[in-house]
This record gives structure tokens, C-alpha cells and sequence, in this order.
């Protein structure tokens, strides 16, 4: 198994991410020995939807308007069908996800989650794959999207539903691992 010891990772979301998509791969990545902080807007908690209802409330480790991207070592966004749609919406989210692929620094989304990628404008040409209703969105930006458990391209993991959770939180702790991909193909 890989390992994540001297890595810090980062988890940026706002309200209404699926709970599982946030709180399976946080395990994944802390037993895998990285650091985990959990980046939002929001000041002191986050809250989760779970399948139909909110749930569990999740300590805010650094604000979104304080974090640095420098100081991580790859970015995981959860999906859920509030979280980014909110994250989208506004441009400090947009941002720091747009410097973690400028510099090639690797990024995993899962479900919803890309819809937040499209808005960074730097995903034409990748492969990758979503919940299904959002794939017209992601062609559109120009995707490859592929029906898959789990797509990696270049340092960028993504995976379609809670079901691909196992596939998911393995390959993003290997991409992880690797460290800063080449600059996506938008930045070469």
C-alpha cells in the first residue's frame, strides 16, 4: 500500500457534500499516515447530507480564505448535489482548485464533484467520469468521459458514486503518493 507519511492533503468542500464521499476517503488518506484538513468557506463546521437527510456536522480545519495551496500536497473534493453546486458559484473556490492543476499537483473528485472542475476551465481533453446526470456537463467541457469505477488521468482521479468508494480511495492514495503529475495539458 502506498504511503501518505510527510504528505498533507486537502479537502475543500461547503454544505450539503454526501457524507460518505467526504468521511471514506479522509480515513483512506489518514491511514495511509497523510494529514488531512478540511478547506470551506464556511467558519467553523460543515454539514453533510445523507442519502435524503443533513447529518453529520465536520470541524473546519482552515478557511478557505486563509489556505494556502502550497501547503498541500493534493486536493479531494466529495460530490453531492449541494456542495458543487455552492463550490462552483464562487470564484475563491474556483481558484484554489484551478492552482492545484496549474502546478500538477494531483486532484480527486468524486460524483457531483467535478462539476467544480469544469468552472476552473482546465479539464479539456482529460479522461475522466462522473455520477451519470452531470456527464452531458463534463463532455461539454470537453471531457473524455468514461463509465468507470475509477478514471486517472495524469493525476486526476475520479470516480462516479459512493458505490466506487474502495476503487476510489485506492487509486487516489497512489496518485497521492506520486506527487505533482506534469502541468495539465491547458498549462504545457
Amino acid at each position: 500500500m502506498a504511503t501518505l507519511a510527510n504528505k498533507t492533503i486537502a479537502i475543500l468542500t461547503d454544505n450539503g457534500f454526501e457524507e460518505e464521499e467526504l468521511t471514506s476517503p479522509k480515513k483512506a488518506l489518514e491511514a495511509a499516515g497523510a494529514t488531512v484538513h478540511i478547506i470551506s468557506m464556511q467558519e467553523k463546521i460543515v454539514k453533510a447530507w445523507s442519502h435524503d437527510h443533513w447529518s453529520i456536522e465536520v470541524p473546519v480545519d482552515v478557511a478557505l480564505s486563509t489556505a494556502n495551496s502550497d501547503n498541500y500536497d493534493g486536493l479531494m473534493i466529495p460530490g453531492g448535489v449541494m456542495n458543487p453546486d455552492t463550490m462552483r458559484a464562487q470564484t475563491d473556490y474556483v481558484s484554489f482548485v484551478q492552482e492545484f492543476l496549474e502546478t500538477g499537483k494531483p486532484v480527486a473528485s468524486i460524483c457531483h464533484g467535478p462539476q467544480l472542475l469544469i468552472e476552473t476551465g482546465m479539464i479539456s481533453g482529460r479522461d475522466m467520469t462522473s455520477y451519470p446526470s452531470i456527464k452531458t456537463d463534463l463532455i461539454n467541457a470537453g471531457v473524455n468521459w468514461q463509465d468507470k469505477e475509477v478514471v486517472t488521468d495524469n493525476g486526476l482521479v475520479t470516480s462516479r458514486s459512493p458505490k466506487d468508494l474502495p476503487a476510489f480511495n485506492k487509486k487516489m492514495v497512489e496518485e497521492f503518493a506520486e506527487g505533482v503529475h506534469k502541468k495539465s495539458p491547458a498549462f504545457s
